[in-house]
């Protein structure tokens, strides 16, 4: 079993910035990729950034160019730099893990933006 602990997040005004950071424990030997998800309420989950082994990057339209994604698959670690926050970015976000025989998912953390 893969575990995730996630950390950061909180309170933060509109235009400042909030990090997340992630840890995956257990059986990791496999990972091969990380990410961060968010979902607000009423709305579904969303894929914000991802990270792979190859260094591949990917970004959700609505964060590319504010948020910034970097890993470590050697220590299984990804974290995500959250710059010029929006209302919008409120949500929970969940941090992710993918290996070749499952998805695992953190608890989630909340991030709160006001305006």
């Amino acid at each position: 079993q893969v575990q995730l602990a996630e950390s950061g997040g909180g309170l933060a005004q509109s235009g400042e910035s909030l990090n997340l950071a992630c840890t995956a424990s257990g059986n990791v030997f496999r990972i091969h990729a990380m990410g961060w998800y968010r979902q607000a309420p009423g709305k579904k989950r969303e894929l914000v950034a991802s990270y792979d082994a190859r260094g591949g990057i990917q970004y959700a339209s609505a964060v590319r160019g504010r948020f910034t994604i970097s890993g470590d698959m050697a220590k299984k670690t990804v974290t995500l730099q959250m710059d010029s926050l929006k209302p919008e970015d409120t949500a929970v976000y969940i941090c992710a893990a993918e290996d070749p025989a499952d998805n695992y998912f953190g608890r989630g953390i909340q991030v709160t933006v006001s305006s």
